[in-house]
Order: C-alpha cells, then structure tokens, then sequence
C-alpha cells in the first residue's frame, strides 16, 4: 500500500474540516428547534403600553401631572411561549445603579413615590399561550407631593419561581413611568469632595500625571444629567492643561450621587495647582429635547511638588556650598604664607652674619 501523497492528505484534511462544520451546524439547528421560545432572547413574554388618548407606539410612560391629579393608563402582556404564563404586575419606584443604568426596586421593596401612587386593577394575571392581556392602572398623587421630576415602572415577573420549566425564574420586564408633578421646577447639580492628586516622574524635568476626582449630586427637583469638563492651572493661571473628553453623566434623579475619576496628563509641577471643575446640567423634556442650562463650576488647590527636582537643587546647593567651604580654606592659607616669607628672608642674612664672626 503506497503512502498517501501531500495533495492527497491535504483533499482528507479538507473533508473533514467540511464534515465538522456540517455536523456543527446540524447539531446547532437541533437546539434551536428543540430550545424554549422566548421573547427578547430573556423571557417568555413581552410588555408594551397600550394605545389609547395618551398615544399608540410608546417606548414608556411619561405624564405631567398636578398634586392632588389622577389619571388612567395600561399595559399590555403578551404571551410569546408555549405554556400559559401567571405573573405578577406591580408599581416600584426607580433609583440609578452603580453603573448608571435605571433600575426598579424589587416587589419586596418599599416604594414612597411613583410605586406607591401607582395601582394596578390586579396584582397577578394569567395569560394563555399566544394570547395578550391588557392590564389597567391608576396614577393618584397625593395633594401635598413635592413638585419635580419621579421615576418609577411597572413591573412583571413571574408569580412562582422556578415557571415555565425554570426559563423565567427570576426575571422581570418592566417598563419606565417618568413624572413631572407641576409647580415650581428648581433643576441643580453641585460638585462635592473635589480632590486633585499629583503623581512625578523621576525625569526633574519632566511634566507628571494627576487624577482629579468629585462627585455630582443632583441637588435639585429635576432630573438632570452633566456635561463635564476637567482642567489644572499653575499660580496666575499659567502653565494650563485640561482632561480629554469626558463622557456625560448619566440621568440622575434629584438627591442622586454619581462619583467620577479623571486622569490629567502633562502637567507641569508648578508647585501649587489650581482644579476646576464645570458642570452644565442638561435638563430634558417631556419631548425628549435636551436643554443646556447654566454651568456650574467649582475649584480646589493642590500641591503639585517636583520632588525630583528638589532633591537635585539640594545635592547642588550642597556640592556649592561644599566648593565654596573648600574655596575660602585655600584662600585662607594663600593669605598665611605670604607673611611668613619675610621673616624667613630676613633671618636668612643675619645667619650669614653670625656665622662670618
């Protein structure tokens, strides 16, 4: 039997690259026909808001409404498995995560504004396979609510764990509710615990790095997002250097924090720095247009210490001072031998004398 040539083990390699590539996807194909249906590549189901006097093809809810106000609305569920669906419907309030994304509280929480005004006509509802259900809700303000911006939602979650062979097991689907409570609208960020660190190098001569960091705090009644801008000074605003871009913040709702980092490269260790920060709170509408309002800036001072640079002035001022120490030593004894040299001539001759008596 002849040993298999090169063309021939390269043809056999290629069939079976072929075959595992045709075996793969026929494997792939299987799993997703034998997979659960689910809606949104996460649940069973789906949530829209219903079309009605507020409008059809909402992406949430958005409503301006007065203390002491009531409105209705709804929500629609559909039922996108195979198997019917019983889950729970409820109101919570909104709060922005670590990551600045929006999120709702969870059903045990205690909700004080948008989940406590809100009132679904149930608090649980069955939906058959294929099929939707329009769920009615209520939005009453009490008479004495603080005029300003509130975020909350309305949720959906299974109402037992482990439904619908443990595919929606600890899932929600939620959909915003942002309120505008009339009267007055006070919109204001502040920056608190402006800190700015200086970082050498050990060049002398060199420019260093700083890191600049503050915290936003939506100190106002609307919810309000910032665009930011860093920069650091030298004494009598020389020597001047500002961050890159930074990204905006994202919606805070009133009381809400939002730390933030900035590096500063190339900056000169002018020895005192001055750091300003300026905010321009961004204030949008119900319409979704985005307002710039006035900017809000704040300063802080820092020390920004050439150490490096210091301790080669020290060695230098000691190399000086040690130079003019030695200098003034050999001055000094330059300054003795010139008079000892007549009283060594002098005593030179009247040797001679002595001697030729």
């Amino acid at each position: 039997m002849r040993p298999p040539t090169p063309r021939t083990a390269s043809a056999a390699r290629a069939l079976a690259r072929s075959a595992v590539v045709v075996l793969l996807a026929v494997l792939g194909l299987l799993a997703a026909v034998a997979g659960p249906a689910t809606a949104d590549g996460d649940a069973s189901w789906s949530i829209r808001t219903a079309s009605n006097d507020f409008g059809s093809g909402r992406q949430n809810y958005s409503y301006t409404v007065n203390p002491g106000g009531r409105l209705e609305d709804a929500l629609v569920i559909a039922n996108r498995g195979t198997t019917p669906l019983h889950l729970a419907v409820y109101a919570a309030d909104g709060f922005t995560t670590r990551a600045g994304r929006l999120d709702l509280v969870a059903k045990d929480a205690k909700s004080t504004a948008v989940g406590a005004w809100v009132h679904t006509d149930r608090p649980d509802v069955t939906v058959r396979p294929g099929r939707s259900v329009e769920v009615p809700f209520t939005l009453t303000l009490p008479a004495d609510t603080a005029p300003g911006d509130y975020m909350g939602g309305i949720v959906t979650s299974p109402a037992q764990a482990g439904q619908a062979d443990g595919t929606d097991a600890g899932r929600r689907l939620g959909i915003r509710i942002r309120l505008r409570v009339g009267g007055a609208l006070k919109p204001n960020l502040s920056v608190e615990d402006l800190h700015v660190r200086y970082a050498g190098t050990a060049d002398p001569f060199a420019k260093g790095d700083a890191t600049v960091t503050y915290t936003i705090h939506n100190t106002g009644n609307a919810i309000l997002a910032a665009r930011q801008t860093v920069s650091l000074t030298g004494p009598f605003g020389v020597l001047g250097v500002h961050a890159g871009r930074i990204d905006d913040s994202p919606a805070l709702l009133p009381g809400d924090t939002w730390k933030v980092t900035v590096p500063v490269h190339r900056v000169a260790p002018a020895l005192r720095t001055t750091g300003k920060v300026t905010l321009v709170p961004l204030l949008t509408d119900a319409s979704g247009s985005v307002a710039p309002l006035d900017d809000v800036q704040t300063t802080t001072h820092a020390w920004t210490i050439p150490w490096m640079l210091l301790l080669c002035l020290v060695v230098l001022c000691g190399l000086v001072a040690a130079g003019l120490v030695a200098w003034r030593r050999r001055r000094r004894a330059g300054l003795r031998e010139p008079a000892d040299a007549p009283e060594t001539a002098e005593q030179a001759p009247r040797e001679r004398e002595t001697s030729g008596r």
